[in-house]
């Protein structure tokens, strides 16, 4: 006996099409998903658009976790290309026995099931077949829910023994369907660990001698994640289907697989590729040396489809000159598997274009080719200025997103902060495709706004909510919601959780819900969870995790961190059930880009509304790479 439980506040399963759309989508995918290099169909089987980005080759990630003393919530993935009807049969072992069906009809609904049945002193194992035009498919991957495993919405992935752990990425580095994992250990010098999925070390890389200056401002020529600074990212960058690992380098560093990296003096920088399954360099480019004369320049990572088609990668690079203003340069990098080779770069020079500690790449105008945005410009795909909003009095500042806040708007919308702008210039929303400004917010005196957050937390209001520290105010009217600031959320990290369509808040430590109607600040920030009560250790004053992402179960987001002793991931996984049926967000394309960046760690956004009275996102499009294993 199962039950799948309603939302708090809503309830949503879309409506298939037509009997003979269903039947010729169903057709087409028992053939498989398409593939790198093939031509992708629509439903009706009709050649879909030209522009296809080739995406990750994901598998089921079913995840089980104990979500009461008798119930065991069980979640998998609904894939990007999924069929409307496609449906799934849930098989359990107990204590090593053969595998019984657990649903009495096929699973047509959210990809989660809740089992109430199971002997919880065994082992068991779980895994999903799913079913095409009626016909049971290959099984998926098996998750082992160890006997007597501990009530805890948590997965635990073993680390070998090391320094702190300050970002996690994910990538599928061996090609098995799975998200395996690559972690930084801010020793000195520093390093950079590779793990599988369950937790096998891979390979270690030494970052060297230049690495052991950690200022976060002008540091060591091979140095990373300081401040809002990487310099690593994870991502399959030639669509083979296993990930590489890209890292801005210099003389000294050891890779993966023993070799060092040498060359004549500390101050050259170098991007290089790294096999993800060895950690050895398959290819180093120089870095353009426009500003060597400054020193080393830090860098922020990135991936996008510049050409709506394979993935790039993208450098955002700042040096300080002298104790005045910083060089800016952005460059973008295509490795076709033996090279990595310079696309363009772009100097910001006397331009008035305002950074921030974030970069986001994303198509802003619907074209099916993305866009590199800060917090106060974007970039074309080819590397020239697309606009600047320095002419509406924007300027530096920490957090922003670009997202469909307002769903009956075209296009997509973009939210700012601004820190200490003389004009008294405070937030701000905007037209991502054109820069043109919406609405801002201003008030008397210079002010440093340190965090701000958009994302549908009050189904009162259509869209999404925007706002920092001056009140909640409804995205796309601009009208202020919530002028109590002791009953606002604090503005950190949003996530979906809990199953409804409304967004849960990740606060050091603290997942919680805000609550609209409350009459008092006691009650207005009901908690769901706190993360330190199961080992987490923060990162940082704020108590960050590692990363956030969707990297297992259905569409519901995790967050990760590591133990006090550094030896274990622990990753946060969803234990309510929902009925919401989404496709993974990772199969989304401007969420998987979000995931390649960290800079200042902020919220991933899809590119459709995603919140109360949201309507049936389109399918991506996309084709998936080959197998890699």
């Amino acid at each position: 006996m199962h039950q799948q439980q309603k939302h708090r506040r809503s309830r949503v399963r879309w409506a298939v099409g037509t009997m003979a759309a269903v039947i010729a989508g169903a057709a087409a995918m028992i053939a498989g998903p398409p593939r790198a290099g093939a031509t992708s169909t629509t439903d009706e089987g009709r050649p879909a658009a030209a522009a296809t980005r080739t995406m990750e080759n994901l598998d089921r990630a079913v995840v089980a976790v104990r979500s009461s003393d008798t119930d065991v919530l069980v979640t998998w993935r609904l894939l990007g290309l999924d069929p409307d009807d496609i449906g799934f049969n849930l098989y359990r072992s107990t204590g090593g026995a053969a595998s019984t069906k657990l649903n009495a009809e096929v699973l047509t609904g959210a990809t989660n099931f809740v089992d109430s049945t199971a002997d919880l002193t065994k082992t068991n194992s779980y895994r999903v077949r799913p079913v095409k035009g009626g016909k049971e498919q290959a099984s998926s991957k098996i998750f082992t829910l160890s006997a007597n495993h501990a009530k805890e919405p948590v997965v635990r992935i073993p680390l070998q023994e090391g320094g702190p752990v300050k970002f996690t990425w994910v990538g599928d580095l061996d090609g098995d369907g799975r998200y395996d994992y690559v972690v930084d250990r801010q020793t000195s010098p520093q390093q950079i660990e590779a793990y599988r999925s369950d937790g096998t070390l891979l390979w270690r890389m030494d970052m060297g001698h230049n690495s052991t200056d950690q200022n976060n401002i002008e540091g060591g020529s091979s140095t990373i994640d300081v401040g809002h600074w990487d310099g690593v990212t994870v991502h399959d960058l030639d669509s083979d289907g296993r990930a590489e690992v890209a890292v801005r380098i210099a003389d000294g560093v050891t890779f993966g697989d023993g070799e060092t990296f040498s060359y004549g003096d500390d101050s050259h920088q170098f991007i290089a590729i790294l096999d993800g399954r060895t950690g050895a360099a398959r290819a180093t480019a120089p870095v353009p040396d426009d500003y060597l004369a400054d020193g080393p320049m830090y860098a922020r990572f990135g991936v996008g489809h510049l050409d709506g088609s394979t993935p790039s990668l993208v450098a955002y690079m700042k040096n300080r000159v002298g104790n005045g203003g910083f060089n800016l340069m952005m460059t973008a990098w295509k490795f076709d598997g033996s090279e990595v080779v310079r696309q363009w770069k772009w100097l910001r020079g006397d331009q008035n274009a305002p950074d921030g500690h974030n970069t986001r790449i994303v198509d802003v105008d619907g074209d099916g080719k993305d866009e590199i945005a800060e917090i106060g410009f974007v970039l074309n795909g080819d590397g020239t200025l697309r606009y600047s909003l320095a002419h509406e009095g924007v300027i530096h500042g920490d957090r922003f997103y670009l997202a469909k806040m307002d769903p009956d708007r075209p296009g997509l919308q973009g939210y700012g902060i601004q820190q200490d702008n003389p004009s008294g210039l405070r937030e701000y929303y905007y037209d991502a495709a054109d820069g043109s400004m919406i609405w801002q917010h201003t008030a008397d005196g210079v002010t440093d706004v340190g965090r701000g957050l958009v994302g549908d937390i009050d189904p009162g209001h259509p869209g999404m909510e925007a706002w920092s520290f001056s009140g909640v105010y409804n995205a796309p009217t601009g009208k202020l919601t919530e002028s109590d600031t002791s009953l606002s959320p604090w503005p950190a990290l949003g996530l979906w959780w809990d199953g409804d369509l409304t967004m849960e808040l990740l606060n050091n430590h603290k997942l919680e819900k805000w609550n609209p109607e409350a009459p008092d600040a006691s009650n207005s920030l009901p908690r769901l969870l706190t993360t330190s009560k199961f080992g987490a250790v923060g990162v940082g004053s704020a108590g960050n995790p590692t990363m956030v992402g969707d990297i297992m179960g259905d569409w519901r987001e995790e967050a990760v961190y590591a133990d006090a002793d550094n030896d274990e991931l622990i990753v946060f996984t969803t234990d309510r059930p929902t009925e919401t049926r989404l496709y993974t967000l990772a199969h989304n394309p401007a969420y998987r880009n979000d995931m390649t960046v960290k800079g200042y760690l902020q919220s991933h956004e899809v590119d459709y509304f995603l919140g109360d009275g949201m309507s049936e996102p389109p399918r991506p499009d996309i084709v998936y790479a080959p197998s890699g294993s």
